[in-house]
């Protein structure tokens, strides 16, 4: 079983969902995957543009698939204009359920969230050097 955390382009994605959601499903069943399950885990500002874009939206997709199909449905993930990104994991076996279980129930809170965000926010602003007179 794989992990897959899919960041999507989020003017596309929160005018049509469902059908940006049926472009990634379709990848993966294309190259002979069987989706277990699937969900919007977050939108988040950047802390970089990402193909021009400086907001996405992150799928999270548990899915069953040939090890040799991976580099195929990467390839395919890389020509599609709504995925900016992705990120395929192998889950252990013995922890396939419970992650599915936890991946499903479990979103950022508001605080890891805003503390996400300012930390983004302090990388952004230009550091002053300190000048010493030794």
């Amino acid at each position: 079983m794989y992990e897959g955390m899919f960041l999507l382009d989020s003017a596309k994605a929160s005018v049509a969902w469902e059908e940006t959601v049926q472009q990634v499903h379709g990848i993966l069943t294309k190259h002979g995957s069987e989706i277990v399950a699937s969900r919007q885990w977050d939108e988040k500002r950047l802390a970089y543009p990402v193909k021009g874009h400086r907001k996405g939206t992150y799928l999270l997709t548990f899915f069953k698939a040939d090890a040799s199909r991976l580099k195929d449905i990467s390839h395919d993930c890389k020509l599609n204009d709504v995925i900016l990104r992705e990120l395929i994991l192998k889950v252990h076996p013995k922890l396939a359920e419970a992650s599915v279980q936890q991946g499903m129930s479990a979103t950022p809170t508001e605080e890891e969230e805003r503390r996400s965000d300012e930390e983004i926010d302090e990388r952004e602003r230009p550091r002053r050097r300190s000048r010493r007179d030794d």
